[in-house]
C-alpha cells in the first residue's frame, strides 16, 4: 500500500503538488478567444512522482508527467499522461518507491539494481516526426505517442546511441533542421557530442576531453560553434561510495568553456577560463563577426543547497551577456538586467543567429517559490514588458508560436501554464507576444492542478 505525500515539503505542496490521475478533457472553458492561427499542440514536461519518496526529495528526482494542450480552430482540448520510463514500470509493479536520493547520498532499493533511474520529468521535443521526453540522468529519450501520449518505449535512434546519455536541451537548427544534443556523466567519457540529421538519424556521438565531471544542464549552438560550459558543479564517483552527495560545488576549479568548430573532431575543443558561476538555461547565442555572443540566466554558483551547506542562501538568476572572443581567448561577461528570471525562451526561428526578443520567468524569490511574472525582452533597446499574475499564482515557462510560419519575429503568441493559489488549480494564459504587459488573449481554464513544470515544446498541427 503506498503512503500519502508529506504535506509539509515545500517541493511536494502548493503548485508543486504532485497530481495523481491521468485523463482528458475536450473543449475547455476558456475566458476571451482563441486566435484562430494557433493551431497545433503544447507539450509540457514536468516532475509528478507517483509514490511518495522513502526519504529525502527534490523536484529533479519526479516521474515525468507530459500534458498537452492541443489547439484546433478556436477550441481547446487537453490530455496529460504520466512517461512510462524503466524505473516507473519497476515502481508501479513493486508498488512504492525504489529509488533514493543521490543528493543526499540516498542508496536505493535493491530491487532497482540494473534498472535506468531516470524519470524523463524535464523536456519533450518534437523532431523529425518523434515526440521525444527526455532528461539528462542517464536515460535514453522515451517515444510518446503524440496523439495519445502513449509512452512507444525507450528511443535510442536504431541503437546508434549508447551509453544512455542524452541532454534534455538539444538544440534544432531553423536553417538545417538538425538537432544538435550532448549527454554528459559522472564517468568517462564525462562529455559527449551528439548530432541528428534533419531525418532522425544519429550522424555524430563523439566523447569531449573535459576538463572535470560537471553537471552540464545546457549548451548554446550558433552557425559557426558549439559552445558547452562545464561549471564547477562536480559529480565524484568517489563520494557517492562514501555515501555522500555524488554533486558538489567546487567554485576553486572555476569555469571552462568549451569552443568547437561546428563539424571538427571533438579533438578540437578549445577550452577558456572564467570566474566560477553557474547557469541552467541560456537565452540563446550567435555569431558576431569573430567573436560569439552568449546570454545566459545566470546564477553566482549552483543554486541547491548540498549537504554540509547548511544555512546557504539559494541563489537567483539574471540576464547577462557572455562575449567570446575567439582571436583573443577571452571572455567577457556582463549583467544586462537585474530582475530574477530563468525559464528563457526565444522564437526557436532565431535559435543560434542575431535575434531581438527573449521572454523568461520572472519575480520569484528562489527555485521552490516559483514566479509570478512573465517578462518580454528587446534586446535592441533594453526595453522589457512584464506580466504579472495574483500573488498567490505561479507561472511556468513562456513558449513563444510564431502567429505564422514567415511571421516577423516575435509577433505571435506566448504560451505559459499558472498555478492559481487561491484556488488550486491551473489555467494556461495565451498572450499577445508584442504586448505581453497587457490582458491575456485567452485563459483555458482547467478544473484541476497542474505541478509546476519545467520545459515544453510545440508541435504546428
Amino acid at each position: 500500500m503506498s503512503r500519502p505525500f508529506p504535506s509539509d515539503h515545500p517541493m511536494l505542496r502548493g503548485p508543486w503538488a504532485p497530481w495523481p490521475m491521468e485523463g482528458e478533457i475536450r473543449d475547455c472553458a476558456v475566458v476571451g478567444e482563441i486566435p484562430r492561427e494557433l493551431n497545433g499542440t503544447l507539450y509540457r514536461n514536468g516532475p509528478n512522482p507517483q509514490f511518495a519518496p522513502p526519504g529525502s526529495y527534490h523536484f529533479f528526482l519526479g516521474d515525468g508527467m507530459v500534458h498537452a494542450f492541443e489547439f484546433e480552430d478556436g477550441r481547446c482540448h487537453y490530455r496529460n499522461r504520466w512517461v512510462r520510463t524503466p524505473r516507473f514500470e519497476a515502481e508501479r509493479a513493486a508498488g512504492g518507491p525504489l529509488f533514493g536520493n543521490l543528493f543526499d547520498g540516498e542508496a536505493n532499493d535493491p530491487r532497482a539494481a540494473g534498472i535506468a533511474g531516470g524519470g524523463a520529468n524535464t523536456n519533450v521535443v518534437w523532431h523529425a516526426g518523434r515526440l521525444l521526453a527526455l532528461v539528462e540522468g542517464g536515460l535514453p529519450p522515451m517515444e510518446l505517442d503524440p496523439e495519445t501520449l502513449a509512452t512507444r518505449g525507450v528511443y535510442d535512434f536504431d541503437g546508434a546511441l549508447t551509453g544512455g546519455v542524452f541532454t534534455a536541451h538539444p538544440k534544432l537548427d531553423p536553417e538545417t533542421g538538425e538537432m544538435l544534443a550532448f549527454g554528459y556523466s559522472p564517468f568517462a567519457p564525462w562529455l559527449t557530442y551528439i548530432e541528428v540529421d534533419r531525418d532522425g538519424r544519429l550522424v555524430r556521438h563523439d566523447p569531449i576531453d573535459a576538463p572535470f565531471p560537471s553537471m552540464v544542464h545546457d549548451f548554446v549552438t550558433t552557425q559557426t560553434h558549439l559552445v558547452f560550459p562545464v561549471f564547477p558543479a562536480t559529480l565524484r564517483i568517489d563520494r557517492a561510495m562514501r555515501g555522500e552527495s555524488v554533486m558538489g560545488w567546487e567554485p576553486e576549479l572555476g569555469t571552462r568553456i568549451g569552443i568547437l568548430r561546428r563539424g571538427a573532431a571533438t579533438s578540437e575543443m578549445r577550452w577558456l577560463e572564467t570566474d566560477p558561476c553557474y547557469v541552467f538555461h541560456p537565452f540563446n547565442a550567435y555569431d558576431d563577426g569573430r567573436r560569439i555572443v552568449c546570454d545566459m540566466a545566470q546564477y553566482p554558483r549552483l543554486p541547491l543547497a548540498l549537504p554540509g551547506e547548511a544555512g546557504t542562501v539559494v541563489a537567483s538568476s539574471s540576464l547577462w551577456r557572455w562575449t567570446i572572443d575567439l582571436d583573443g581567448g577571452s571572455v567577457k561577461r556582463e549583467p544586462l538586467d537585474d530582475r530574477v528570471v530563468d525559464f528563457p525562451r526565444l522564437d526557436e526561428r532565431r535559435t543560434g543567429l542575431p535575434y531581438r526578443y527573449g521572454f523568461a520567468g520572472c519575480g520569484g524569490r528562489d527555485g521552490v517559490d516559483g514566479f509570478h511574472e512573465l517578462v518580454r525582452y528587446d534586446l535592441a533597446t533594453g526595453g522589457a514588458a512584464v506580466h504579472r499574475v495574483g500573488a498567490r499564482d505561479t507561472v511556468n515557462e513562456p513558449l513563444f508560436v510564431p502567429r505564422t510560419p514567415d511571421a516577423p519575429e516575435g509577433q505571435g503568441y506566448l504560451l505559459s501554464v499558472v498555478w492559481r493559489g487561491e484556488e488550486d488549480r491551473s489555467d494556461l494564459l495565451v498572450l499577445d507576444a508584442e504586448n505581453v504587459d497587457r490582458e491575456p488573449l485567452a485563459i483555458v481554464r482547467l478544473p484541476h492542478r497542474v505541478p509546476n513544470g519545467f520545459h515544453g515544446n510545440w508541435r504546428p498541427a
